[in-house]
C-alpha cells in the first residue's frame, strides 16, 4: 500500500457515486491516470475496495479497522522544521475548533502556497495538499486521517469518532 491508496479510498468513500471514472480520480487527486489503476488494484487486492467493471464500493468497515489501528504503523509522521504550508490533524477542522491551542506551531503539510507557518508533516502524498484546498471534505477526511496517524490520544480518539461518522462505517 501507498499513501496515494489511501487517499483514493478516502476519496471514493466520501462520494456517493460508485461509478467514479478514473480519470475524474486522477485529475481530483492530482496523481497521474495509471498510478490511480495500480491504486485500484492494489486496494482490491488489499481487501478495501470492491471493483465489479467500472463500479468501485470502498470496504468501509475494512478501511475503518486499518486507518485506526494500522495507519500510524504503516505511515509514521514523519515531521520536519517550520515551513509554511496547510493546517493537518488537529490544527484544522473537523478538530481545530474542538481542543484549545496549545501555543504550539500547528503541524502542516508543506505547500508554497500555504498561509500558516508551523512543523512540516509529510503527507500522504505529495499532492495531498492540492487536492484538499480543492475539496473541503476530502481536506477534512485527509485532516482526520493525519490525526490518527500523529495526533495525541484524545485528537486521535476524537479523529476515529468523526471519521467514522464521515465514512459512514
Amino acid at each position: 500500500m501507498q499513501g496515494q491508496d489511501i487517499a483514493l479510498l478516502l476519496k471514493l468513500a466520501i462520494q456517493n457515486e460508485p461509478q467514479v471514472p478514473s480519470k475524474s480520480l486522477a485529475e481530483s487527486l492530482f496523481i497521474s491516470p495509471s498510478e490511480v489503476s495500480k491504486a485500484l488494484k492494489r486496494c482490491a487486492d488489499a481487501g478495501l475496495l470492491y471493483m465489479s467493471g467500472s463500479e468501485k464500493r470502498v470496504n468501509r468497515s475494512a478501511l475503518m479497522e486499518f486507518l485506526t489501528h494500522g495507519m500510524k504503523y504503516a505511515f509514521p509522521p514523519v515531521r520536519g522544521s517550520l515551513v509554511r504550508g496547510v493546517p493537518t490533524a488537529a490544527a484544522a477542522e473537523p478538530l481545530k475548533s474542538r481542543f484549545l491551542e496549545d501555543g504550539e506551531p500547528p503541524p502542516v503539510w508543506p505547500f508554497a502556497g500555504g498561509k500558516i507557518r508551523g512543523i512540516s508533516l509529510a503527507p500522504l502524498y505529495a499532492g495531498a495538499p492540492k487536492a484538499a484546498l480543492r475539496d473541503p471534505k476530502f481536506y477534512s477526511v485527509l485532516a482526520l486521517s493525519d490525526a490518527i496517524r500523529s495526533g495525541r490520544t484524545r485528537e486521535k480518539n476524537l479523529a476515529v469518532e468523526l471519521l467514522g461518522k464521515e465514512l459512514n462505517a
